[in-house]
């Protein structure tokens, strides 16, 4: 009886205090439903909203007084009419704290609208327009009035060209941080021009453009950039990374990764001019790690960060890295060839603060790689042995033993882990991503272990394990609360009964159970009924779920974004329904669904088109499908993926 008395007792201020200290979402929505002054406390605190659903955005806008963050990136459909409406009806004084705004994916967003948002936020900071597929020119010279502008994003921003480039260089002179990631109509002029306009730009991201040396030329004389990523960018040669070797005196990250027309000697002239590197990502970048490259790594004392996934090493290599780069905190050797058990044992005995190590498809470690690198960092955070088919249960007690603070572990198609390696790696009870696909030597008893100490797991990917079966998932369900991501395709074992156990899991929101031939409406009806965030669902080729499943997920999964219907056996009116109720519905997978017809294809597809960015179908459709209904997908922005 005195709880409600204490309550009441507590002010605003010291609420505050307490909700500044919840970081987790989900614990933040149970603190705002505990009553009516808890729930005022979060309104005036919240400075940051995502939003999932349209129809709610005008209220929420006007809920949420102190917003500066606004992620609009999965509303189903953003355009100008959209904007105009949170203009007037939304109370234009929330665009007035408004820092930063994410746009990702606005497929309806044109010049004019673009131009009404920037207008109306006189401190936007930050934008975000990536993947809008009709950005272009006319949209970067609406942006480009934002004056105040430090933080762009255009990746795969496909229609802008260096005039719209041009505009944002001339009117954001600010600028920080840009990404042009993807935008092939961006040339040496756009580059150059920005290098002269925006003289403060500390990251730039010009990955897979079109662009030459000339480019590197330009980005040389930016005095205060700091990151430059520069990913398959493959017309650039050496010469260009020898203008950055002379230039850029403020450099600290470079991305080179799958630059192919460059060789070490251009990488060297990068390691001379620019020693206080702290990360060099060379993924792809050569053959092999040549001598003279690893002598140059000396002059890298301070180096966080390599990688060289795909190059060709020797143990001497290692060596070198063990000698002079003491300070290493993350190492990628992804797909590297020569890796031995020795060249690892050297490197992480020089490495003490190794946390994040990618041995991916390094086929020919054993244990003993893996018992050394459990000695020697105790600090792991994330370990990729992906493909490391030579490692047993042996490697999983190490590191269960050893490494308390492990939070990210990949062991897919490790045919070595078992049950009883499965019970070892259970004490890193702060794991919160563990993949275990392919891995057939697992059954319920492993993930027994894992329910029960590995509470904080978000992300568990058991695709293709055979000997999982109803009793693991229940195990799952009792244990793994947290549990937001989980992949299960091909778990040939699990029924309904499994399925309901996953029921209980509040939080999941994304579940791929491809090929679940034991499942059926039953289980998809607990499934929606007890998961109402569920985002993106894979059902291709649960080929005994009848149309009574799909109905109960058109009621109760209103939250789903992404769903693949690919060979299940929907009907005409199934269809019709679950197109026409998910409201939030933005990408649908329509391949091989044998009971309906083309005229429930059109049907659903007319009762979702407004909300839709991708949609994939058969390749046969594009002949029956009336004209207008893929015309007016076209003009929504809708991309069609025909199969």
């Amino acid at each position: 009886m005195e709880s409600p008395l204490i309550i009441s007792r507590l002010t605003e201020d010291i609420l505050a205090c307490i909700l500044d200290r919840v970081t987790d979402e989900s614990d933040r929505k149970s603190f705002r439903m505990v009553c009516k002054a808890f729930h005022r406390v979060d309104s005036l605190q919240r400075t940051s909203l995502r939003v999932l659903r349209l129809e709610f955005l005008v209220s929420l806008l006007r809920k949420y007084q102190r917003i500066e963050a606004l992620d609009l990136s999965v509303c189903p459909r953003i355009d100008d009419g959209t904007v105009a409406v949170l203009l007037n009806g939304g109370g234009g004084w929330w665009t007035r704290r408004l820092r930063r705004l994410v746009l990702s994916r606005s497929v309806g967003l044109r010049w004019i609208g673009l131009g009404m948002l920037v207008g109306s936020c006189p401190c936007l900071e930050a934008v975000d327009v990536s993947y809008c597929c009709e950005f272009g020119d006319r949209e970067a010279a609406a942006l480009s009035c934002a004056t105040g502008l430090r933080d762009l994003r255009m990746d795969k921003c496909l229609n802008v060209t260096d005039i719209g480039l041009a505009k944002i260089a001339v009117g954001c002179e600010k600028l920080e941080r840009l990404s042009v990631k993807w935008c092939l109509e961006i040339s040496d002029l756009g580059i150059e021009l920005l290098s002269k306009k925006c003289r403060g730009l500390k990251h730039l991201d010009i990955s897979y453009l079109k662009v030459s040396s000339e480019s590197l030329r330009s980005i040389s004389s930016m005095q205060k950039l700091e990151v430059l990523a520069m990913v398959g960018c493959n017309i650039v040669d050496d010469d260009g990374l020898g203008f950055l070797g002379s230039g850029c005196p403020s450099l600290q990250v470079i991305d080179v990764s799958r630059c192919g027309n460059v060789s070490s000697s251009g990488l060297i002239s990068v390691i001379q001019g620019h020693k206080v590197l702290l990360e060099l990502n060379a993924g792809h970048y050569f053959f092999e790690l040549s001598t003279c490259v690893l002598q140059r790594l000396e002059d890298l004392k301070n180096l966080e960060t390599i990688r060289v996934d795909g190059a060709r090493m020797s143990d001497s290599g290692f060596q070198v890295i063990k000698t002079n780069c003491r300070c290493l905190v993350e190492v990628g050797l992804s797909k590297c060839k020569g890796i031995t058990d020795t060249g690892i044992m050297q490197l992480v005995s020089g490495c003490p603060n190794l946390r994040i190590l990618n041995l991916t498809c390094c086929e020919a470690l054993t244990d003993v790689a893996i018992s050394a690198i459990a000695d020697s960092c105790s600090n792991l955070l994330s370990l990729k042995l992906e493909s490391c088919n030579l490692l047993t249960e042996r490697s999983l007690a190490c590191l269960g033993s050893r490494c308390f603070l492990l939070q990210d572990l990949d062991l897919t198609d490790c045919s070595g882990v078992n049950d009883r390696g499965l019970y070892h790696l259970s004490k890193c009870s702060d794991l919160l991503c563990l993949k275990l696909g392919l891995c057939t030597n697992i059954s319920d008893k492993g993930l027994f272990y894992i329910g029960l100490n590995c509470t904080k797991i978000g992300e568990l990917d058991i695709y293709r394990c055979m000997g999982i079966g109803d009793d693991g998932l229940a195990a799952l369900s009792r244990g793994c609360k947290k549990l937001k991501k989980l992949n299960l395709s091909y778990c040939i074992e699990v029924t309904d009964r499994g399925i309901e156990s996953l029921s209980h899991l509040e939080e999941l929101s994304d579940l791929e159970m491809r090929g679940l031939l034991n499942i059926t409406g039953t289980g998809l009806t607990a499934l929606a009924f007890g998961c109402k965030r569920l985002a993106e669902l894979d059902l291709k080729h649960c080929e005994n779920i009848s149309d009574t499943g799909f109905w109960a997920l058109a009621y109760f999964s209103r939250n789903l974004r992404q769903i693949n219907l690919g060979n299940c056996a929907i009907s005409d009116v199934g269809l019709y329904m679950l197109m026409g109720n998910l409201t939030r519905l933005q990408d649908a997978k329509l391949v091989n669904l044998n009971k309906v017809s083309v005229n429930g294809i059109e049907l659903a597809l007319r009762v979702s088109f407004i909300r839709l960015k991708k949609v994939k179908l058969h390749a046969s459709l594009g002949l029956h499908l009336s004209p207008e209904i893929l015309e007016t997908l076209h003009a929504r922005g809708c991309k069609i993926r025909w199969d």
